[in-house]
């Protein structure tokens, strides 16, 4: 994923019902599938949030998508808020965000290009 080029928008969402129905009012607003990611604190959820929602999971560089939901494990911090960190939030944000993940929590990120 290369955020470079974009500008990132972040929710923290109570679980992956509420998720499904913040992509799909980002959806609504205009932003397609290949712009909308999800990022829970296990692997395993993260994979069937965003398979249930129509959205990519936010992955590391040495992860494979495995959308059945078969993968499943518990990501160190510091692997999460790189991962984060990579869709353009910055130390902070990715922190924040990271924190919030390990209480349950889903993170939905809308990707738009810069204008």
């Amino acid at each position: 994923m290369d955020a470079a080029n974009a500008k990132a928008y972040a929710k923290v969402v109570e679980n992956g019902t509420q998720a499904v129905e913040t992509i799909r009012e980002l959806r609504m607003t205009g932003y397609t599938g290949d712009q909308l990611f999800v990022l829970a604190y296990d692997d395993g959820h993260t994979e069937l949030t965003a398979e249930a929602a129509g959205a990519r999971p936010i992955l590391s560089d040495s992860d494979e998508p495995d959308l059945k939901g078969t993968k499943i494990f518990r990501s160190s911090a510091q692997e999460l808020r790189e991962r984060i960190a990579g869709m353009g939030f910055s130390e902070e944000e990715s922190a924040y965000y990271e924190d919030q993940l390990e209480t349950g929590k889903v993170l939905v990120v809308a990707l738009t290009p810069a204008i």
